[in-house]
């Protein structure tokens, strides 16, 4: 996985488009990701790590290349999207290439912005978006067990997913996500090859009002929690109104301006922390004279597969992983000290990376 990609998702005025702005603004300089064209609905943002610059400096690295994030902006999921109200189907394709949704929930009232529907309810909000989700979700769903229906005459081979499906379609007319649905690992990979909108994971961010900070807590913040707890989601408060203010100030300001309304990180970092979380990500590190970097993988990847991350030949090639955690790195100074109190360990192809191991491939 070479970079997180969460779609954002929200109604006309919940404060989507304000989270959006403050999230391009944070965006990491484009040049330093190789292949990355940043269209107008687009934001990478670096994913903040204080263990690279410490590596950085023990290695005396030219220059740092933090994990990233891509946001994209989804627009036009609207009530009646799926029907193509709005900008109609144009979002499901940009849903569909993304790992995760991040949905936008107004949780403030404000007599100055009106909200679509006349009056400020959370769980309404979030249902109208999965129902939209769930109906095209249902369109999809009908028109594969259509397929191979045709298909399956005479291969037995083919239909073994069509129970699976049927059950899909049965909670789908439910206007239930299939995220929700309790379904066995072998129904899950005969799924695979389907990617239904509403099987993503989805982590809600409810935004609050300034006068709500620091804890920013309130009773429609509660009520999206106990709907998330329900369906196994995530809730991250944020503060769009604030997140835009800091985006706007130099970099050097934006910690000591977050400190002083209460806050340790801005709310940006939280989502994307929370979004490693909910999709089960780490990051290793890897350090040298021209670059520290640190690279997204799996949880459970093995050295092999975290070779993959910075290029398919390294993986083809792999002879073994010179790896040391982190905190052994700094406490001897770097690899060689490392190494000189027998802190460095080779391994295997097979070998599990864990977060924060500084990894170093040898290959042919």
């Amino acid at each position: 996985m070479s970079r997180l990609k969460c779609g954002i998702v929200g109604l006309p005025n919940v404060g989507k488009s304000t989270l959006f702005n403050a999230l391009t603004s944070n965006e990491a300089e484009a040049s330093n990701y190789p292949f990355c064209t940043i269209d107008p609905n687009v934001g990478i943002v670096e994913v903040q790590d204080d263990r690279l610059a410490t590596l950085s400096k023990i290695s005396q690295s030219k220059k740092i290349l933090y994990a990233a994030t891509e946001f994209v902006d989804i627009a036009g999921l609207v009530a009646g999207a799926s029907k193509g109200e709005g900008l109609g189907n144009k979002f499901l394709a940009h849903i569909r290439e993304t790992d995760a949704i991040v949905q936008v929930v107004r949780c403030f009232a404000s007599e100055d912005i009106t909200h679509v529907s006349g009056k400020i309810d959370p769980i309404e909000d979030i249902e109208t978006i999965n129902i939209e989700l769930c109906l095209a979700d249902l369109q999809s769903c009908e028109s594969i067990v259509e397929k191979i229906e045709k298909q399956a005459r005479g291969k037995k081979e083919l239909g073994e997913a069509l129970p699976v499906l049927r059950k899909v379609y049965e909670h789908l007319n439910k206007d239930q996500p299939v995220r929700t649905l309790e379904l066995t690992d072998d129904e899950r990979e005969l799924l695979n090859p389907y990617p239904f909108l509403t099987a993503k994971q989805v982590l809600y961010a409810a935004n609050v009002a300034e006068s709500d900070l620091p804890e920013m807590e309130n009773e429609y913040v509660q009520k999206v929690r106990d709907f998330a707890e329900k369906e196994g989601s995530l809730v991250v408060p944020i503060c769009a109104k604030l997140e835009e203010e800091v985006a706007q100030l130099p970099d050097e300001e934006r910690q000591e301006f977050l400190e002083s309304v209460g806050l340790k990180e801005s709310g940006l970092q939280r989502l994307i922390k929370a979004s490693f979380q909910m999709l089960g990500l780490q990051t290793f590190l890897t350090t040298g004279e021209q670059e520290t970097r640190a690279w997204t993988i799996k949880k459970g990847a093995t050295a092999a597969e975290a070779a993959g991350e910075i290029h398919g030949d390294i993986q083809k090639g792999f002879i073994r992983a010179e790896v040391v955690t982190f905190d052994d790195i700094v406490t001897y100074d770097g690899r060689v000290g490392a190494k000189e109190k027998g802190k460095v360990r080779f391994e295997g192809r097979d070998y599990i990376v864990n977060d924060g191991d500084v990894i170093l491939f040898m290959h042919n």
